[in-house]
């Protein structure tokens, strides 16, 4: 290790010193609380290069890459009241070669206590999280400063910081490691939540440790003119696209009681309100529609997705959201309300209500924007929800260039949603191709 190296080593032991643990962010508290010996709140992200990965100089890239992130290459630890993140200075984490079935359950005290994993095979490289640490943003720019590394080390040039891609050199700023929600829940009223029970898909529970992937890989701009023709954003069509689904599946279901059909989609606060944070800064949106008011053609599933998307998706309204959510935390007996009944209440309400307010997850995590230098290094990029909380699908959508990539990942053995949302895209003159870890049948 050069001078340099030892003299930016010793930089990043200082900070990290200053800052003995870190507490969690609103989201973040939880997470763990959810935790099972089946399920872990884990989210992956991967990049396909146009290269074979060499393992050695990316466990090289990783070593040199995470210290830049506290707040990963941290362990989660127990108090008597909330739980924190505390630096880990432990060995690792060490990449693997990649696995059939990916985001597995995360324990708290194993792989050295890391909460992050990443693997490599053939010309992929994958980074899965456990949302306690941060959420897309932030995994996102984990995995493409380790990226930028990597290619430098085997001697790629003009990659130049920016974007998704820090500078493992410097010193991370305060407010990438604030806990973004406290600083913007200051709305004068907690709006309240009405939602109301929704549409669960009933499956067969595939055995444990098993997720099936399925990965639709098309073209951005025959996406976009099938939204256009809708008079739709991407992510206003592919709602109503999966919603649609949803229906169909709801009216194939002669066990299950009419409910209406809703998506959980997590909305990123950053583009509303000022924020560098790599920790969780998201809130949830919930568009839908109600099959007992009424048949529900395409069309009209994209007016209401659109209507709802446009009216709620707003600085004013976000704002009062996670004022709404930031209530709890504040409320000075809560605070001092033992860890052990602060679970059981967390997770009865989610199990009881909050999981129970949508039939499907789908995020879009939009357009991957890279330094210039990277670009002819890189193929397509993926990013996955992770298990459900119950049995249903989340799906999750990425691009780069021309391609999207819509991913579907999901614990229970019919794949009719899936099928449904695929031939609803081709019908609409979109090519699609598939990928799958699980056996397609038609």
């Amino acid at each position: 290790m050069g001078k340099t190296e030892k003299e930016h080593a010793a930089k990043r032991k200082e900070h990290a010193h200053r800052r003995d643990w870190y507490q969690l962010d609103l989201s973040a508290i939880v997470y763990p609380t959810l935790q099972r010996r089946d399920f872990s709140s884990v989210y992956r992200l991967s990049v396909l290069l146009k290269e074979e990965i060499q393992p050695d100089v990316l466990q090289q890239a990783l070593d040199m890459t995470l210290p830049r992130f506290p707040t990963y290459k941290a362990a989660i630890r127990k108090g008597l009241f909330w739980r924190y993140l505390e630096p880990n200075d432990r060995p690792g984490p060490f990449v693997q070669k990649d696995v059939r079935n990916p985001c597995q359950p995360m324990y708290f005290k194993a792989n050295n206590r890391y909460l992050v994993r990443v693997y490599y095979f053939r010309n992929r490289i994958a980074l899965e999280a456990h949302h306690s640490l941060g959420d897309g943003t932030g995994g996102m720019c984990v995995l493409m400063t380790l990226t930028a590394t990597y290619l430098r080390l085997l001697g790629a040039e003009g990659i130049e910081n920016g974007g998704f891609v820090l500078d493992i050199h410097g010193t991370p700023r305060e407010g990438e490691l604030e806990d973004a929600y406290m600083r913007y829940a200051n709305a004068k009223v907690c709006p309240p939540r009405l939602e109301e029970r929704s549409y669960r898909v009933r499956g067969t529970a595939e055995p444990f440790y098993t997720l099936n992937i399925i990965d639709g890989i098309m073209s951005v701009s025959e996406v976009m003119a099938a939204a256009k023709r809708y008079g739709a954003t991407i992510t206003e069509y592919l709602n109503a696209v999966l919603l649609q689904a949803l229906l169909t599946r709801q009216e194939e279901d002669r066990r299950a009681r009419l409910r209406p059909v809703k998506i959980a989609m997590p909305v990123n606060l950053r583009r509303f309100f000022p924020s560098i944070t790599l920790r969780n800064f998201i809130t949830m949106i919930f568009p839908g529609v109600d099959p007992r008011l009424g048949e529900y053609t395409f069309e009209e599933i994209v007016v209401q997705v659109r209507n709802y998307m446009r009216y709620h998706i707003n600085e004013k309204l976000l704002r009062g959201d996670i004022t709404t959510n930031a209530a709890t935390q504040r409320n000075p007996f809560i605070r001092v309300v033992p860890l052990f009944i602060k679970d059981f209440v967390v997770r009865l309400f989610y199990t009881k209500v909050q999981d129970r307010n949508s039939s499907a997850g789908l995020t879009n995590m939009g357009v991957m924007k890279v330094p210039e230098g990277m670009k002819p290094y890189i193929e397509r990029f993926d990013i996955y929800m992770g298990q459900p909380f119950s049995r249903r699908t989340n799906c999750a959508i990425i691009s780069f260039e021309d391609i999207l990539t819509v991913n579907f990942a999901s614990s229970i053995v019919e794949a009719d949603v899936e099928r449904y949302f695929f031939r609803r895209l081709v019908r609409d003159g979109i090519h699609v191709k598939i990928e799958s870890n699980r056996d397609m049948e038609e």
